[in-house]
């Protein structure tokens, strides 16, 4: 039975909500279709680099995910954001426990960037055919997001991997917002 891991993350300083996590728990709930077998793990992770370092892994050797469909808040941002491209770059900004990577790269040695093993036009179609905004994007950015989508890259790449690593930003909700309108 193919596997999808969809994942999120808690909050983060800036963002004392982060949407994503209420978004990925409810996907687990969602109806499918009648005969469609499919499995669908869900993970929120904690806003830091520790979190992605022992917990992808670990959760890439539990369920064996044919994809990943991971989620982040982009706060301005202003319609989903389909990301393509994992850059080898870290920020200066701590992530939720405080911890500021030491290091400008995520890879030392490696490429400035890496394409994604992301179905984004079929992302695109789909987010179009339900009216919600949406755009491709090169640029996952400095933090946590980015780096997912690294570590994500370097997951697809072994033999035994998700074949599809799909990245989505959602923007800020707005007050009275709801995460089944997003």
């Amino acid at each position: 039975m193919p596997t999808i891991l969809v994942t999120g993350f808690g909050p983060f300083p800036g963002a004392a909500v982060n949407p994503t996590g209420a978004l990925v728990r409810s996907l687990a709930h969602i109806a499918k279709p009648p005969g469609l077998k499919l499995k669908v793990a869900t993970h929120v992770f904690e806003t830091s680099y520790d979190a992605v370092d022992d917990e992808l892994p670990a959760l890439g050797k539990k369920h064996r995910p044919d994809a990943l469909l991971m989620f982040g808040l982009a706060t301005r941002r202003s319609k989903l954001s389909i990301e393509t491209v994992a850059r080898n770059s870290l920020g200066r900004a701590p992530d939720a426990i405080g911890h500021r990577p030491g290091a400008r790269t995520i890879a030392a040695g490696m490429p400035l960037r890496q394409m994604m093993a992301t179905p984004a036009q079929a992302l695109l179609a789909a987010a179009s055919a339900a009216k919600v905004p949406a755009a491709i994007s090169r640029n996952a950015g400095n933090y946590l997001c980015n780096y997912l989508c690294w570590n994500a890259t370097v997951l697809t790449a072994k033999r035994n991997g998700p074949r599809y690593a799909a990245f989505v930003h959602v923007p800020e909700l707005r007050p009275g917002g709801r995460i089944d309108a997003v």
